[in-house]
């Protein structure tokens, strides 16, 4: 945005701020919150704490800097308070977990080291944040933040201390990341209608098993070598041996399956050709199955059937069953996407597929966050200044999307970033 379109929703930024930021104690923070949002909306190419200050006319680097990293307010209920705002707003289909990275030189920035980082392609020094995202097909917003602490900072007193990390702060995986977060917002009485991610996570049986337990819907990515059952697959109990002994356990006999063995094993009228949205270039259109299975393996969580066998350990062997879609272009030699839902049986192909490519919103939402409003331009090092910086990221790309879907609104507020176009990938 230019300083002619900043002003020209100053008003309504004042509103805005007045109601996210009211969990803020001081006049004079809610004031440098609403001066750091229009500095990250403003044009320019760095969104660092310097550079903005100097583009605005009331910037003083020294009290945003205070703001951000020295600051004790609480940025958990300021993201509440963004989640309540947008749920509304956006009507999601799904919630998205995902997670971004941002490059870092040195050791000293909080959770800083050297990592996968997807913005580069490889291993390199970064921070990686996880993140739930609200989302429709035609807007999203990040719902809660946490920053994944890796295992060399977990008993490093000295750089903890330099940082500010809680006492109570360890390194925990990054799905168990996710589910924190979806906890902390089902504790708000906010409850997703499907759950969705890509490979990383889907692939990872144990998230599965705590969706299911939290009786949550669904549509997690998988990679090609998740095993499962086929369907009408059932569990065999091998006879006793003599009058005394445990009963042996049902199980099946055949090893199970790669999933990429299961869609070789379809026929070519099991796929059908679906478009699940129209993009820049056309409508997005590939070939898809989808069938019911029974995903297995050793971390598979394993159902006790009732309470007096539950004491005894007894199980009947039989794998809850749910849906495998899979993608095969026919362009391609071999299906290029697997996915896993427990998505009641009746649910149309056609809304699995659409599920299943929602995660192209989040994307969008990943640019518009570090090309246009500066997530990853934060030069501060500590734990609070980091989550205080993705708040306000993330308030200041509320306020946009509300302006974008506001009915009343004559011209469209709009980021001035080039990667805001969605690919056709996606």
């Amino acid at each position: 945005m230019d300083a002619h379109e900043v002003n020209r929703v100053r008003a309504k930024l004042a509103l805005y701020v007045a109601d996210v930021f009211a969990s803020v104690p001081r006049k004079d923070q809610r004031a440098k919150g609403d001066c750091y949002l229009r500095g990250l909306m403003l044009d320019g190419r760095r969104k660092s704490i310097q550079a903005m200050a100097s583009r605005l006319p009331d910037g003083n680097e020294q009290n945003l800097q205070q703001f951000v990293n020295q600051s004790t307010w609480d940025w958990v209920p300021v993201q509440r308070r963004i989640a309540e705002r947008m749920l509304p707003l956006i009507v999601p289909t799904a919630w998205v977990i995902d997670d971004v990275s941002l490059p870092k030189d040195g050791r000293m920035s909080v959770a800083v080291a050297p990592q996968y980082c997807g913005a580069l392609g490889k291993r390199a020094n970064c921070q990686v944040g996880v993140s739930v995202h609200a989302a429709s097909d035609t807007a999203s917003c990040p719902l809660q933040w946490r920053l994944f602490l890796p295992t060399e900072w977990a008993s490093d007193t000295e750089r903890r201390a330099k940082t500010g990390i809680p006492p109570e702060v360890t390194h925990r995986e990054k799905w168990c990341l996710a589910l924190d977060m979806l906890d902390t917002l089902a504790a708000w009485g906010m409850t997703p209608p499907v759950v969705v991610a890509d490979a990383a996570y889907g692939t990872n049986s144990r998230l599965r098993a705590a969706l299911a337990d939290r009786d949550l819907a669904y549509m997690l990515a998988i990679r090609a070598d998740v095993i499962a059952q086929p369907f009408d697959a059932e569990p065999i109990a091998p006879a006793r041996n003599g009058p005394v002994g445990c009963w042996p356990q049902p199980r099946y006999r055949d090893p199970a399956p790669a999933v990429a063995a299961v869609a070789a094993d379809l026929s070519v009228e099991a796929f059908t050709s679906l478009t699940w949205r129209h993009g820049s270039r056309g409508e997005l259109r590939s070939r898809f199955a989808a069938v019911r299975v029974r995903p297995a393996g050793k971390a598979v969580e394993r159902p006790i059937k009732a309470a007096a066998s539950a004491e005894q350990g007894w199980w009947d062997g039989i794998l809850p069953d749910c849906w495998l879609l899979i993608e095969w272009p026919e362009s391609a030699e071999t299906p290029t996407d697997y996915w896993l839902s427990n998505l009641p049986a009746d649910t149309p192909i056609a809304d699995l597929v659409r599920l299943a490519k929602v995660r192209w919103r989040i994307e969008h939402d990943y640019r518009e966050l570090k090309h246009g409003l500066g997530m990853d331009h934060f030069e501060g090092r500590s734990w609070p200044g980091w989550h205080h910086h993705v708040t306000l990221v993330t308030a200041a790309h509320a306020f946009l999307t509300e302006q974008r879907l506001a009915p009343k609104a004559r011209e469209p507020v709009s980021l001035s970033t080039k990667s805001s176009t969605p690919s056709r990938t996606s």
